[in-house]
């Protein structure tokens, strides 16, 4: 079974949040979506465009999100992109929505902010960068120091540094949940 992501992000993104998540996801055999206001093309902090090259699907709009085609939620850092996004409503009731359907929601870095403003942490267990942890605490949840944090479906990273370990859980932590669903 062919696994689908969507790494959801905006202008000023972390750029190797973005592209090593993508990469890692299509190295894995995942069919990769891009989302982005409109699905219009942007540019990383530092430089990296989106779509990344010319083999990547076109970019999708956040209108399109659909709870029912997607496996994972990746929400990527750079203060910036995290801050634009948490203000649209229709990515943020698609984050409730995987919350709600148990899929894997994940947040790397600042990514959590959209989980803050989405509502999914509160009563969860997280990790989240310096920056936010105030944001994370106030969101209801219980933040503990550490790397990678699973409660559940909900995943959070507390900074780029650890991406291998984030992706690894996003990875075990889907496939975990499969499992436990009756064929």
């Amino acid at each position: 079974m062919t696994r689908r992501a969507v790494i959801i992000t905006a202008q000023g993104f972390q750029d190797h949040d973005v592209v090593y998540c993508y990469y890692r996801l299509l190295e894995e055999g995942w069919t990769v979506d891009v989302a982005t206001k409109n699905g219009e093309e942007v540019i990383g902090k530092y430089g990296v465009p989106l779509p990344m090259d010319k083999t990547a699907r076109p970019l999708i709009s956040y209108e399109q999100l659909d709870v029912d085609l997607y496996d994972a939620v990746i929400l990527t850092g750079g203060h910036e992109a995290p801050d634009r996004v948490r203000q649209v409503a229709r990515v943020l009731d698609f984050v409730r929505g995987m919350d709600e359907r148990g899929k894997v929601v994940a947040g790397l870095c600042h990514g959590p902010w959209i989980m803050v403003s989405a509502g999914v942490l509160r009563g969860r267990r997280a990790c989240a960068y310096i920056g936010l942890r105030d944001d994370v605490i106030n969101a209801g949840a219980d933040v503990v120091d550490s790397d990678v944090i699973v409660d559940g479906h909900i995943i959070t990273c507390s900074y780029y540094g650890y991406m291998g370990a984030f992706m690894r859980t996003v990875f075990e932590t889907v496939e975990k949940l499969a499992a436990a669903v009756p064929a």
